[in-house]
């Protein structure tokens, strides 16, 4: 499967020696050298036989600007399919290269029936939670203390432990095709501030991350680390209580209008059925 973008970058399935060795190169650029869970190329190959996606991105060089891995199989006795990695080079970043990649895997999964691709991601990185909820449209399912274990070698995850959100992505759904043809985002647009996050709403709670616990977590851990505790606390205490994560939202900060200025938060809602405390 390939598919030509109008900058000229391909997307296509991995299928070399060269571009395997590529994607294990651009795990140790992105995770970091001492990064321990990565995927060598005989995972890579055998997850393809098994109906997974291992594709990338590559300029008109041939030189892979970012690959997108996962593998297929069954959960809840339905077809699905779990997306383990996405990564895009340093200077490549910034293209919409992981949507596009995430595009390119969903038409190949729905040529296989697949209804619903999982992956996680960290609910304190507020740019993945934009890309996932508001972009493609997947919403959380699940918080997992620790998924990955507490320390996973990685220079991205030192120090904060590896807490996630599992998502589902609906693929054949209408919000989701709509999204991925070119319809608005599910969230609230550049030129569209959302309404106030205090207004009282029945059912509906809010839980606030920064705007970037990397740099955080660089320049003050120990506030990452209160960042972790209290979302942690907060998305478990919800969760439990009946809540479902269904919105990323942000607002801006005392008139500033850059994405460093933001507020971020996640709108949960009571679902059905369940009692008010």
């Amino acid at each position: 499967m390939r598919k030509r973008l109008a900058s000229g970058i391909e997307l296509r399935n991995a299928s070399s020696e060269e571009d395997y060795a590529a994607i294990v190169d651009l795990q140790r650029e992105t995770w970091g050298d001492s990064f321990d869970d990565a995927v060598p190329p005989p995972m890579l190959k055998i997850s393809q036989k098994m109906g997974g996606v291992v594709a990338g991105a590559y300029d008109g060089a041939g030189r892979m600007l970012g690959f997108i891995y996962g593998m297929s199989g069954f959960r809840f006795g339905q077809r699905a399919h779990w997306s383990h990695m996405l990564a895009v080079t340093r200077d490549a970043r910034g293209l919409g290269l992981g949507r596009e990649l995430k595009a390119f895997q969903r038409e190949f999964l729905l040529e296989l029936d697949v209804e619903t691709v999982y992956w996680t991601y960290d609910p304190l990185v507020a740019r993945n939670a934009n890309l996932n909820l508001n972009r493609l449209g997947a919403l959380p399912v699940e918080y997992v203390v620790d998924m990955y274990g507490e320390d996973t070698g990685s220079i991205l995850h030192s120090g904060l432990g590896t807490d996630r959100f599992i998502v589902a992505w609906v693929i054949g759904s209408e919000r989701v095709a709509g999204l991925m043809e070119g319809g608005p985002a599910a969230g609230p647009t550049r030129d569209t501030p959302p309404f106030p996050v205090d207004e009282a709403l029945v059912n509906t709670a809010w839980v606030e991350v920064p705007p970037n616990i990397g740099s955080i977590l660089r320049s003050a851990p120990e506030d990452a680390s209160a960042w972790r505790r209290r979302t942690r606390e907060q998305f478990q205490g919800h969760l439990g209580s009946g809540y479902a994560v269904t919105g990323f939202t942000w607002r801006p900060n005392d008139g500033a209008h850059t994405l460093l200025d933001r507020r971020y938060y996640y709108r949960l809602e009571k679902l059905e059925g369940t009692e008010t405390q």
